[in-house]
């Protein structure tokens, strides 16, 4: 995100105030990931085409986890999608169903306590790990012979994050760089609310104002050009984009500082649960909004947007119900909150389980595997975003990974690269996207994926393997709707084996870079998904097993 302000703070000072900068967002294209090659010209799933070849036949409600910062639920787009639980009385106080989760109607959250308090920020899991083992393990002779297996395990991770720790030269000149632009922004927004005597509004609205001032109007420009060069898309406000650029200058603060200041225990000061002690797991509360839920609305518009009602996006898939489930805070989730979070939708009917988080460190990393094998023996699909790093996940520590500590992987999770358009970036693939030849599975459209943000009536561009996950679990909830036979393995196995191949004069670069690589060498199959061809793939499948039956 932080590059995102650079770029486009440097787009605005290198064209001067005095000129108009163009804007990515007001392209037409919004929705240039659901489209077909042959007859749109844009590398996306070819949604359309699926839903022709499926026309006359009848789905089945599938119930979609989604493990996130949590949802806007009143939002036009997405409140008509919901999961509703049919077993539990709205506000009555009581624990209708009996799961020791009350009034969980919609889902739940894991981010906050009884009382009613919120995370609404978490530190690194890097930092974490430095200190909570510091005691044990710095300066002292360590012999690994005598160590348990989980015990050499948690030493090698604090080792690495002490190592890491050190502050990075970089991220700090990047502070300062990004709390400049903080200033620059805030004192534009605080000259145009004066003048304009309104404190939120759009570019749109912006540049409909008329000020009097040369200073006011040297702010209007200055924000307004930013506006048009930031990607998030013409919907937005001034709020939004001054809310982003806060949580990511306090990220890098907490990250320059991890070393000599201790994390917040929120587990303990706010949750209050104990956090060693996985049978205590009845927490949370009911707010599964939160005010950081830009993130979850955009993964859950992808998936689940209501289609055909005249507003806003279609999702990928109509018969999918959203169950929101709060885990992912501002910072690094907790391996306690995910492994619960993927059990509370196992036990409350998921099918398909989206998980657009990762980290670089996992110390209670046996409670998702157990969460990981507890949702293979319940037959749902996990689909998990590969991450933004452009690094090699093959041989870099990425979490949650599909290597279980005891030995075996998981069959029932899709790992997910980014995808792009050669019209949008030059390439099919995403230059942020994690990649893997044994560790990531396929790659979907990630770039410039508009959906919902927000705010009720709100939509906006964002990028990441965060929209590239939902894309595929929303093609996973399309196959489990009208193809109800097939198992979470079988949903993976038709997704997988009916991926597009690009011919080998398609550029595609290592990410980070600017080498030319094939998609076999990024990811598994070697191909991006396509909805259409999958739900053939799907039906070959489930009319093999009819005729078993």
């Amino acid at each position: 995100m932080k590059l995102y302000f650079f770029l486009a703070f440097s787009i605005i000072t290198t064209c001067g105030f005095a000129q108009s900068v163009t804007t990515t967002t007001d392209n037409p294209l919004k929705s240039w990931y659901l489209k077909d090659k042959s007859s749109d010209g844009f590398s996306g799933i070819s949604l359309n085409k699926a839903y022709t070849y499926l026309k006359g036949k009848k789905g089945v409600p599938v119930i979609v986890g989604v493990i996130d910062s949590g949802i806007d639920t009143l939002h036009e787009d997405l409140k008509a999608s919901l999961w509703t639980n049919p077993k539990e009385i709205p506000s009555n106080g009581k624990d209708d169903d009996g799961n020791g989760y009350t009034d969980d109607v919609h889902g739940w959250n894991f981010l906050g306590g009884k009382d009613g308090f919120e995370v609404e920020k978490a530190s690194s899991e890097k930092a974490r790990v430095y200190h909570q083992y510091k005691s044990a393990y710095e300066n002292k002779k360590i012999d690994t012979n005598k160590l348990a297996k989980s015990e050499v395990w948690q030493y090698n991770m604090w080792k690495r994050a002490a190592a890491e720790i050190e502050p990075n030269p970089e991220t700090t000149m990047q502070l300062t760089g990004m709390q400049n632009i903080a200033v620059k922004i805030a004192e534009w927004d605080s000259i145009i609310s004066k003048e304009a005597n309104k404190k939120e509004y759009t570019s749109a609205e912006l540049e409909a104002f008329t000020f009097t001032s040369e200073e006011a109007k040297k702010a209007k420009m200055g924000f307004l050009n930013l506006m048009k060069a930031l990607p998030f898309g013409a919907e937005v406000k001034n709020s939004f984009i001054i809310q982003t650029l806060t949580e990511e200058i306090g990220k890098m603060k907490d990250d320059v500082e991890a070393k000599e200041t201790a994390p917040i225990d929120v587990h303990n000061t706010i949750i209050k649960d104990n956090y060693q002690d996985f049978n205590d797991k009845f927490y949370g509360n009911t707010n599964i909004m939160g005010k950081g839920s830009m993130h979850g609305t955009h993964v859950s518009g992808i998936i689940a947007a209501a289609r055909n009602n005249g507003v806003g996006i279609d999702g990928i898939a109509d018969n999918a119900k959203i169950m929101v489930i709060r885990a992912v805070p501002d910072g690094d989730e907790y391996d306690k909150d995910i492994s619960l979070a993927i059990h509370y939708a196992v036990d409350n009917g998921a099918k398909v389980i989206n998980m657009s988080f990762g980290k670089s460190y996992s110390p209670q990393k046996y409670w998702v595997d157990e969460a990981y094998k507890y949702a293979a023996s319940k037959d749902v699909l996990l689909v998990h975003a590969a991450g933004n790093d452009n690094k090699n996940v093959d041989s870099s520590f990425n979490f949650p990974s599909v290597d279980f500590l005891q030995g075996g992987r998981a069959t029932n999770v899709i790992t997910v690269g980014a995808s792009a358009d050669t019209a949008l970036i030059g390439t099919y693939v995403s230059g942020f996207s994690n990649y893997g030849k044994k560790n990531v599975d396929v790659f979907a459209p990630g770039s410039q994926i508009y959906s919902c943000l927000p705010g009720g009536n709100v939509y906006g561009f964002l990028d990441g393997t965060s929209m590239a996950s939902p894309v595929v679990a929303g093609i996973a909830a399309l196959i489990r709707s009208y193809f109800p036979d097939l198992s979470a393995v079988q949903t993976k196995q038709a997704i997988e084996e009916s991926v597009v191949f690009l011919d080998k004069k398609s550029p595609v670069f290592l990410p980070g870079t600017e080498n030319q690589t094939s998609m076999i060498i990024l990811c598994k199959s070697g191909g991006i998904v396509n909805a259409y061809q999958a739900v053939l793939k799907a039906e070959q499948f489930s009319k093999k097993i009819k005729k078993k039956k």
